[in-house]
């Protein structure tokens, strides 16, 4: 079995996958910005405050991850599987987000960023904060 790799050592695709099939799921910080890890198996990872700008995520399981204040600006998420993640605070300016699944995602309306005509209502998303 593989030793838990530091965040700050995980530097690629491979070790990324290594580190999360020996059963590391903290992942907080993580740097993988311009990375192409499409069709990736996070599910249940902590990916906050991670730097996954211009990443590609198109068709990754993204289910249930904390992705809280990570950083997704231009990001490819295409068919990528997002229920039930944690996005407080997450920017998702500029991402590509078709057919993306986000039901029952966790946002923040003044924190977390979405792409332009980008509607959480409609994504099924569900709001941390109740309507003022």
């Amino acid at each position: 079995m593989a030793d838990r790799k530091a965040t700050s050592e995980i530097l690629n695709r491979d070790e990324l996958i290594a580190a999360y099939e020996a059963g590391q799921r903290a992942f907080s910080g993580l740097a993988l910005a311009g990375v192409d890890i499409s069709g990736v198996d996070l599910k249940g990872a902590d990916l906050s405050y991670a730097d996954l700008n211009e990443t590609n995520l198109s068709q990754a399981n993204l289910r249930g991850c904390d992705l809280s204040y990570a950083s997704l600006r231009e990001a490819n998420l295409t068919q990528a599987d997002l229920r039930g993640a944690m996005l407080i605070g997450t920017d998702l300016l500029g991402a590509t987000v078709t057919e993306t699944n986000f039901h029952g995602a966790d946002y923040d309306p003044a924190e977390t960023h979405f792409p332009m005509g980008f509607d959480p209502i409609k994504a099924e998303m569900k709001s941390d904060r109740a309507n003022a």
